[in-house]
């Protein structure tokens, strides 16, 4: 035990000494007899909201999610907000996903707000993330609460704290929150007595609220009656969007849908899948599986918490591939600008969003449209950040990142896995009336604005050590910036914590008209881009490759994609 930082110690010390149940204690005690460096994982430090807003590992600690530290963050968001709106009537609205302790974590929530005198409005039912930040505008709230760890494995929980606009907290109001919650240095500070007068339960009525909204972003009504029959597979991976995306799809017109039943019910535990990330195709195998005997057009799932979404579709040899989210990104703005061109509403007062991880081609669109198109830092809550900025102003058309996650429409302010998967199915619909196939139309979009192909890598460590190697990392590729990668030299370098620009061969700088974030990206000469970006709320660096070509000829789709999955292939060798 002499090992242990004694600071860790006093902390651990703290909640075996302090207003906590037996349980937490018990559990405490037997981590500082038989497992010590669990104990230093659980305490070195405060869980902090980063960009994904509170989240980490269950357990017992000050870096764990249990109902204190949930506790002590939502009595911080109640300072804060009493701070914020003195002598008004504030709401607050809650709910959650299907993970464990997803109605522990939302009723400590609500019983800290109530016990502070703030109303909350609470779903009765689990509901998807995007419904949350509905709900935060359509009541009028001040902020909302979603528990939530979005796509992580089932031992992880989390906190997605929102404000009056719907989107995630952002600067100031991000770093004030967390300020109050370092201020709550006792659990005798938390005011847990409830007041149960102060809950309204939101029940299943708002969600044909949600839905018709949905459904009013619908383009083509007749291109989905003439596809009404189209083999639609869905799974919410266990999570809150089992209910909606049917209700959303049926809502567009979509009258052949198969959910995957295996997938079906809520359960946090995950049984059917290793991560319930739609991202990785083996959390997909039985929509797949279910597709194949459905004879599927389209398969579309979910993440737990439904914000994030994945689409699947046959290509030319009628196997079923997995889009990757810049590719489904791209169909829906081409599909997007060109509706809204065609509906002759392009007046130079539209825009989309972008973030600087997603592919450059979206850039691209928007300009070939006339649309302006703005990049902002990695999170979503820095596209909604730009919507409220120009809200009454102008009008937003759509916009994503390369994490699964796009936005239509402003009546919500997160990323929208209901209203992307109604969206999708009819832009496949669409182009179905023309004889067009998701690859076809990738292919008309790449020979017009370019051949992007991007890729990913996500390197994740464990507690303390973990989080101190990944900063390390990111300190030596600014001390030690590499002069070339897989052969080719870097010709720019953005260090967007820095807030600049390098060029290598000049030695000119300049400033970047970005917020300050940890993000590290490297240019090279033959137009590659390499992001390197650590995860703000876990031990975690996310590398994103970019590479791009023209295409002179549209049946050279497959062979100009090869060249560019191995030039990918050898930036990853790389960095491996």
């Amino acid at each position: 035990m002499n090992s242990i930082d004694p600071t860790i110690m006093v902390r651990a010390q703290a909640w075996l000494d302090g207003n906590v149940d037996q349980d937490t204690k018990d559990a405490i005690q037997k981590l500082k007899d038989e497992n010590p460096g669990e104990l230093v994982d659980s305490f070195y430090q405060d869980l902090e909201f980063g960009t994904g807003g509170l989240r980490g590992l269950m357990g017992v600690g000050t870096n764990r999610m249990n109902i204190y530290t949930v506790g002590m963050a939502t009595q911080g968001l109640a300072n804060y907000l009493l701070k914020c709106f003195p002598g008004q009537d504030i709401s607050v609205a809650i709910t959650h996903d299907s993970r464990i302790n997803n109605t522990v974590f939302a009723t400590a929530t609500t019983d800290v707000l109530t016990a502070n005198g703030i109303r909350v409005y609470y779903f009765r039912e689990m509901r998807p993330t995007p419904m949350l930040s509905f709900a935060v505008r359509h009541f009028g709230c001040k902020s909302g609460v979603m528990i939530t760890a979005s796509h992580n494995p089932k031992e992880y929980n989390g906190y997605k704290a929102y404000w009056e606009d719907g989107a995630q907290v952002v600067a100031p109001h991000d770093k004030n929150i967390i300020q109050e919650v370092k201020k709550i240095t006792s659990f005798d500070l938390v005011n847990w007595d409830k007041n149960d007068d102060l809950v309204t339960y939101i029940e299943e009525d708002f969600d044909q609220i949600y839905l018709e909204k949905v459904k009013g972003l619908s383009l083509s009504p007749d291109a989905i009656q003439a596809n009404k029959d189209m083999s639609i597979v869905f799974s919410p991976i266990h999570g809150a969007s089992g209910k909606m995306v049917p209700a959303a799809l049926k809502a567009f017109g979509f009258e052949n849908v198969h959910v995957v039943k295996e997938q079906a019910e809520p359960d946090g535990t995950f049984p059917t899948v290793i991560y319930p990330n739609p991202e990785e195709a083996e959390a997909l195998t039985m929509s797949v599986e279910l597709g194949k005997k459905v004879n599927a057009d389209l398969i579309l799932a979910c993440d737990p918490d439904g914000d994030r979404y994945a689409a699947v579709v046959p290509n030319e040899k009628g196997e079923f591939e997995l889009l990757n989210g810049n590719q489904t990104g791209t169909l829906l703005t081409y599909y997007l600008l060109n509706k809204w061109k065609e509906a002759g509403k392009l007046d130079g007062k539209q825009f989309m969003v972008n973030t600087i991880v997603t592919t450059e081609l979206i850039n691209r669109l928007a300009e070939g449209f006339g649309v302006k198109c703005f990049n902002v830092l990695t999170g979503f809550k820095n596209i909604a950040a730009i919507i409220r900025e120009l809200e009454g102003k102008e009008t937003f058309i759509g916009g994503g990142e390369e994490s699964y996650g796009y936005l239509v429409g402003d009546f919500v302010r997160d990323k929208d896995g209901v209203s992307a998967c109604a969206m999708v199915a009819e832009a496949i619909a669409y182009y179905k009336t023309q004889g067009k196939s998701v690859f076809d139309v990738l292919a008309e979009v790449y020979s017009e604005f370019g051949f992007y192909k991007e890729a990913l890598i996500s390197v994740t460590k464990k507690g303390k050590d973990g989080a101190e190697q990944i900063q390390a990392l990111m300190m030596d590729f600014r001390q030690n910036p590499p002069r070339a990668m897989n052969g080719v030299p870097v010709e720019r370098i953005l260090d967007v914590k820095e807030g600049t620009e390098k060029n290598v061969k000049t030695g000119n700088v300049d400033k970047l008209p970005l917020d300050s974030s940890n993000v590290m990206q490297f240019y090279l000469e033959d137009g590659s881009k390499i992001s390197a970006r650590p995860s703000g709320t876990e031990p975690k660096i996310k590398y994103y490759f970019s590479v791009s070509t023209p295409l002179e000829n549209t049946s050279d789709y497959r062979k100009v994609e090869a060249e560019l999955v191995e030039r990918i292939e050898g930036l990853k060798r790389y960095f491996s």
